[in-house]
């Protein structure tokens, strides 16, 4: 059961970071892929629909390890209590800005909400890579260079799920950016991600290298103008990337941490078996639901 609930966590960490991390791409890429008003609210209407039920998956994702491991989730917390903070605080902030931008009157006011989109999309996207890249390697080089190519993927993801949902000017300008992205993302990517699996199992060395493989398809398919199999590329880059970096933590989730010391007993996790086995597939299902309904472009001057 112990094994069985950390792949769920990691699941859970797998949908949060794939959806969520087109958001914060477009959010990063707002004042870049924007000439007007009209492009702007093009921009944003990408992801208008759906950015909020991407955060459920973060809000389960948690919940789930403070039910499964509560040792690991308070330590979590207490080890990088800051991060965690200043990332609650941008997605505060972003989702202000998301919500109160279609509501306020001056120009004013719609940049600061702006400001907040841009701001509550950068420092998450980057935080989540620092933290983990200290949980995996413990070093500051590590934590750093997690933060940068987290952010860097997240653009590259968010660019090209901008190019797949719009028309017109912002559509070229998204493919652009992707392509300038990928120039400094797929080799960041090849360098780094590879010498993870020397802390992990051996099959970790077959999920990095599948994560670099496949952001280099997704810049090649996005220079072949094949948006929807490029977001594929760079979805699967994500999964398979967060896939690596579970491998990692398995052994030791946190430093002097096994998983077995973090895990909550037995009865607890049976229930809780139950339970996801009930409300997991709903999520899903809506999900996906939600997406099939806001499947087509966005042109010009979509709200």
């Amino acid at each position: 059961m112990t094994t069985f609930w950390f792949i769920v966590i990691a699941f859970l960490w797998t949908g949060y970071f794939v959806l969520e991390g087109f958001d914060f791409g477009v959010g990063a890429l707002l004042p870049l892929l924007s000439r007007s008003e009209a492009d702007r609210r093009q921009v944003l209407g990408t992801i208008g629909p759906v950015w909020d039920g991407n955060e459920v998956w973060l809000i389960t994702a948690v919940g789930a390890m403070f039910a499964a491991f509560p040792a690991w989730y308070s330590g979590l917390l207490s080890t990088f209590y800051l991060p965690l903070f200043l990332v609650i605080a941008g997605l505060i902030v972003r989702g202000v800005g998301l919500e109160w931008r279609g509501k306020v009157g001056s120009r004013r006011e719609v940049a600061l909400c702006d400001a907040g989109i841009v701001t509550g999309s950068v420092l998450p996207a980057f935080l989540w890579g620092a933290i983990f890249g200290d949980m995996t390697c413990g070093t500051t080089l590590a934590t750093v260079l997690g933060g940068a190519l987290s952010l860097g993927v997240a653009v590259l993801h968010g660019a090209v799920f901008v190019a797949l949902k719009t028309t017109g000017a912002v559509r070229a300008r998204a493919r652009r950016a992707a392509l300038l992205a990928a120039v400094g993302v797929v080799p960041a990517a090849a360098a780094t991600l590879p010498s993870l699996p020397g802390r992990g199992p051996q099959w970790t060395l077959g999920t990095a290298l599948l994560a670099a493989a496949a952001l280099a398809a997704g810049a090649a398919l996005m220079w072949r103008r094949r948006e929807g199999w490029a977001f594929t590329a760079t979805a699967t880059a994500i999964a398979a990337a967060t896939a690596t970096v579970f491998g990692v933590l398995y052994a030791a989730p946190l430093p002097g941490l096994t998983l077995a010391e973090a895990a909550s007993a037995p009865y607890t996790l049976t229930i809780l078996t139950w339970i996801g086995l009930i409300a997991l597939p709903g999520v899903i299902a809506y999900q996906a639901w939600t997406y099939w309904v806001f499947r087509k472009r966005l042109t010009a001057g979509v709200s």
